[in-house]
């Protein structure tokens, strides 16, 4: 459902590409009531483009993601998932790390912006129609059989993707949020 862009300028390893993967993944799907599976996050080293800021030539690092946006997901949402994707990126490739080999120790790492783009107008994915923001449960509901067919089936994305929607228990509508939920069976934030 959301994607998640990167456009790097300095050389990222394998493993920072699937941490960053991985983080950007379980914030998204912690954040909103998306499962994993429906999260894309795309690498592209842009060393040799041309990227004018200010008049000037400059290389930088930034995030572009494309994502559901509605009622049901607050400018708050938006600041803290930000903040948890700037946190994740400084942790793992941030300046000042030994995770990054670099030939010029004054080569900036850092992550320079964050653009999120609400502006989905319509989407399918796997074959399916994706919801609208704060859609979730009802399209998780509308699709069961489907998603359990596949499951059985021997997709293994659905394999993971039914296990990942029974533990967060995601369809589940007794008042509390799905975010609610995952943070009391990680014991975080005020849901522990």
């Amino acid at each position: 459902m959301p994607f998640y862009e990167f456009k790097h300028h300095i050389p990222l390893t394998v493993s920072q590409k699937d941490e960053l993967a991985a983080a950007i993944t379980t914030i998204h799907s912690t954040k909103f009531s998306t499962p994993k599976l429906f999260v894309n996050v795309d690498f592209h080293d842009v060393s040799q483009a041309s990227t004018y800021v200010g008049g000037q030539r400059r290389t930088a690092n930034h995030l572009f993601a494309h994502v559901r946006n509605g009622p049901s997901r607050r400018r708050e949402d938006w600041v803290d998932l930000t903040s948890q994707i700037q946190q994740a990126w400084d942790k793992i490739v941030g300046p000042g790390l030994p995770k990054v080999r670099r030939a010029d120790p004054d080569v900036d790492t850092s992550l320079r912006s964050i653009v999120l783009l609400g502006s989905m107008i319509h989407m399918t994915e796997l074959g399916f129609t994706v919801p609208a923001a704060g859609g979730d449960v009802q399209w998780l509901q509308d699709n069961w059989e489907e998603f359990n067919r596949r499951a059985e089936g021997g997709d293994e994305d659905f394999k993971f993707m039914v296990k990942e929607v029974k533990e967060r228990k995601l369809m589940e509508t007794d008042g509390v949020s799905a975010q609610q939920k995952l943070e009391e069976a990680l014991g975080w934030g005020d849901s522990a």
